[in-house]
Formats: structure tokens, C-alpha cells, sequence
């Protein structure tokens, strides 16, 4: 397949899906009509009519109808998510005057429900921007929780049926939209069970909806400056917590539940490991906040417990400052962050799944370094015996990702020190690429408006990379700059 006809098959996609994210984008132009925000009407209107226009020229692209390649399919994910984030970037421009820079910033980091922001005084920023801000975040929170779905039924390890497509096609796209649309009621259900818990902490209406839809999409963001802190409200915080861990769990669980009215969470693997790092972290939080930095009780336990569910959920809301905290408690919830929640969730991070995986076979691998050559030792995934075929290609596919995640921050740590000399810790910095890169958004304080531009496009790909997990935007370059074999 020549390069020309390979890209074609990956706009084709592309196109596909932007035709089908256009009429949701319509939805803040509501807000902007309820709060009587007239000028607002025109830019939030370019985005679902440049969505729509653009799908429409892409899908017209002459192309041959043959099978999609998983290469061309995972070049159509990684172009999805950057063209949502520099089409969703145009009225933060048009309506407050900032760079094409801080604007794509802020739809890299709405549409990978990252909790970072450049806007300066959100007080001052029309409604209809606030909201969109945190539509952002549910919106792309659905759509990735759809893309894990999608991309963990490829799997030679997995045996559910339920989201599998039916015929060999490589086409990812297509099978998101469709996994997409059977989640959106429990999704839906559990955005309005957030907003329900949030206003019982005595929180506005108006603030409760983009708390609750940007707390489980384990987003971050707030239509208020200073965050979750600025609201002072402890029952806030304990609320949240449930919110988040509810958006970092497998949303194929509260599918099922719908479906069958089953209550089955607990058997999961993926939970039970989460409520361990969990309980656990929060106990070493604790700790080190009562030890090392000397808080007072109800405040390390406050902030342990809250910072510990927004650093394994990778949502980007805090209630304490780590810049404040001790090196080891920051080196710690930078782990965390880098696990982050389970697959098939809202969650950024490398996933529970993958670091249960990736254990599994050190074991396995180390177990079979001490029999004789002639002895088979079988490979256990969910009960199951995997066949050597299957599990060494997985497991290969499983440990690749995650050292490309840690070559990801490693690299984005190096760009940043080498071209800005920072007042920062390298523990500190290390910390907030991490977060970019698992979709979280908690901060020492180094992200903000004042960073200079290297760091600022260097945050932008890590959040890009991170959400992703890696592969599909190493494919697009390799696609780019090597092209396709015929």
C-alpha cells in the first residue's frame, strides 16, 4: 500500500469520526443561550460545523475499499485526538485573545481529561468556555473508555465477547463509536449520581454539574480559580473521593450491572488491586505527612486520603500543595499517578491491568528460568491456561508499553531541563511530567501560564502520548516518516 492510499484510508477514518462527534459539540452552545452569552454563539458554533465540514472532506477522499490495517486504524486514533484538541482550541482564541499555544493547551488538556490550565483568573471567563472546558473532559472520557474496550478485545488474552467485532477488519473507529453508544446510559447515570453527591456538600448547582462531570471523567478541572481548595469544604473532598474511584474503575462492570442487574464489582481483578493501592497508599500518605512534614493529624489524614484517590484515579483535583510535601511522598504519589486506574475507565496512568500483567509474567518468565528446558510451565490469565503462542507476543506488547511510557517521561523531563533552567526540584518537575503524561493534572506549582513555550509544547505531545498509551502516536510518525510497505 503506497503512502498516498495508506493516509487516505487513515483520513477516511478520521473523517468517520469527527462526523460523528460534531452534533455532541453542539451542546454548549445551550449554555451560551441560558446565560445570555450572544458573542459566545459564533465561536463555540465554528467547532461542531469545522467538525462536520472536515469529516465530510476526509470521508470524500478517493480511496480503495479493502480491509483497514491495525497500523492505518491506530494512525486514525492518535490524528483523532489531536485534531479534537486543535479544533476545540479555536474559541478559547477567538473569544480571549491568547496564543495558539495556551489554546491548544487547553484542548490537550480538555480532551485527555488532564487537570492542567493556562487560563489566568477563570472568574472572568464566559460560562460557555467553563463549560466546554469540562464537556471536554466527559467527552473524551467516554471516548477513551470505548478505545480501551475496543483495543483490549484485540487481545489474545481476552475472551469477552461483548464489545468483539464481528469480522477481521482492523477498523478501531468504528467499533469505539458503537462501544461508546451501549456505555453512555450507565455513564450518564453515575455523571448524574456525582452531581447528586456533590450538591450535598452544599455546593451551587452551577459548580456541581462541571465538578461532577469533571470528577468522573477523573478530569480535574473547576470553574473556579484555586481549585477544590478554594471551595473549603472538607465533606467536599470525602465526597469526591467515591467519584473518583467510581471513574477509575472498568465502566464494563457498571454495563453488566445495567444489563443483568448483577452486582460483581469485587470479583475484578483490576478492583481489588485499586482498593489495595488505595487503602495502602493512603496509609504511607498519611504517614509521611504526620512523620516527615509534621501536619496535624485531621489535616495529613484530610489531605492522604484525598491526594491518594486523585493521584491512583489520575484526576486532577487536590486539596494540598506537593511542592510543600516531602520528596519521598512526592516520588510516591508520582508512582501512583504513573499506575493510575483501571482499563476500560476514565483513568491515564500504564493501567492495573498492564502492571498485573506485567507481574504475572516476570513470575512466569523467572519460574521457567529454573525447570529443565523440557518442562512446560503454564501460563495463568483469569482462570485460564494461555498457550505460549499468545502469551510471549502479549506479554511482549504488554512490557513494551510500559517502558515506552517511562522513555516518554524520561525524554519530556530531559527537553524541558535542557532548554529552561528551573527554581524547581528535578523531583518536583519529574512529578508534573509524569501527571501530564498519566491524564492526571496535580501539580508542584511548574505548569502555568508563565512556563516558557518549550515546556508548554513539550507538555502538550506528553499529554497527547500518555493518553494514548504510546503505540498509536509512535505509528502515525513511523507512518509519516517511513510510510507503509505495499
Amino acid at each position: 500500500m503506497g503512502r498516498i492510499q495508506y493516509f487516505s484510508t487513515v483520513f477516511g477514518e478520521l473523517g468517520g469520526m469527527l462526523i460523528f462527534i460534531s452534533p455532541v459539540t453542539v451542546v454548549p452552545l445551550i449554555v451560551s443561550l441560558i446565560y445570555r452569552e450572544w458573542d459566545m454563539l459564533i465561536p463555540m458554533g465554528i467547532v461542531p460545523v469545522l467538525f462536520f465540514s472536515l469529516g465530510v472532506l476526509l470521508n470524500r477522499l478517493p480511496r480503495k475499499s479493502r480491509e483497514v490495517r491495525l497500523s492505518a486504524a491506530l494512525c486514525s486514533v492518535a490524528l483523532v485526538w489531536l485534531t479534537f484538541a486543535a479544533v476545540s482550541s479555536i474559541p478559547f482564541m477567538l473569544t480571549l485573545h491568547i496564543s495558539f499555544t495556551d489554546a491548544l493547551f487547553e484542548g490537550m488538556a480538555g480532551w485527555t481529561g488532564t487537570g492542567f490550565t493556562l487560563l489566568r483568573n477563570l472568574d472572568s471567563i464566559p460560562m460557555t468556555l467553563i463549560f466546554w472546558r469540562t464537556f471536554m473532559q466527559w467527552i473524551g472520557g467516554v471516548g477513551i473508555i470505548a478505545l480501551t474496550i475496543t483495543m483490549a478485545n484485540r487481545s489474545g488474552l481476552s475472551q469477552s465477547p461483548l464489545f468483539r467485532a464481528d469480522s477481521r477488519n482492523e477498523q478501531i473507529l468504528p467499533n469505539v463509536i458503537a462501544t461508546g453508544r451501549q456505555i453512555w446510559v450507565s455513564y450518564i447515570i453515575l455523571t448524574v449520581i456525582a452531581i447528586v453527591l456533590i450538591l450535598i456538600a452544599g455546593i451551587p448547582l452551577w459548580d456541581a454539574v462541571n465538578i461532577g462531570l469533571s470528577a468522573i471523567s477523573t478530569g480535574g478541572f473547576t470553574p473556579h480559580p484555586g481549585g477544590i481548595i478554594a471551595y473549603h469544604n472538607p465533606l467536599l473532598e470525602y465526597l469526591l473521593i467515591p467519584v473518583m474511584i467510581i471513574g477509575s474503575t472498568p465502566f464494563i462492570l457498571y454495563y453488566m450491572m445495567y444489563r443483568k442487574r448483577k452486582i460483581a464489582l469485587f470479583g475484578d481483578e483490576q478492583i481489588k488491586i485499586l482498593f489495595t493501592f488505595l487503602v495502602f497508599g493512603a496509609l504511607i500518605v498519611i504517614s509521611d505527612l504526620l512523620f516527615i512534614s509534621h501536619y496535624a493529624w485531621t489535616e495529613a489524614v484530610r489531605q492522604g486520603l484525598f491526594m491518594t484517590a486523585a493521584a491512583i484515579s489520575t484526576t486532577g483535583f487536590q486539596n494540598g500543595n506537593p511542592h510543600a510535601y516531602a520528596s519521598v511522598t512526592v516520588v510516591f504519589l508520582s508512582m501512583l499517578m504513573f499506575i493510575g486506574g483501571s482499563s476500560g475507565s476514565t483513568a491515564g496512568g500504564v493501567k492495573l491491568s498492564r502492571i498485573a500483567l506485567g507481574y504475572r509474567g516476570l513470575i512466569w518468565w523467572f519460574r521457567r528460568a529454573f525447570v529443565r528446558g523440557k518442562v512446560l510451565v503454564a501460563f495463568k490469565y483469569e482462570g485460564r491456561t494461555i498457550p505460549d503462542q499468545i502469551a510471549e507476543p502479549e506479554l511482549a506488547k504488554n512490557m513494551l508499553v510500559i517502558i515506552l511510557s517511562v522513555i516518554t517521561i524520561f525524554v519530556g523531563t530531559m527537553i524541558i531541563l535542557q532548554f529552561h533552567i528551573i527554581s524547581f526540584g528535578l523531583t518536583e518537575l519529574v512529578f508534573d511530567i509524569v501527571s501530564a503524561f498519566s491524564s492526571c493534572g496535580l501539580t508542584t506549582g511548574y505548569v502555568s501560564p508563565t512556563m516558557p513555550l518549550i515546556s508548554k509544547w513539550v507538555f502538550i505531545f506528553v499529554m497527547w502520548i500518555g493518553r494514548l498509551e504510546v503505540i498509536p502516536v509512535i505509528v502515525l510518525f513511523l507512518g509519516l516518516f517511513q510510510g507503509s510497505e505495499r
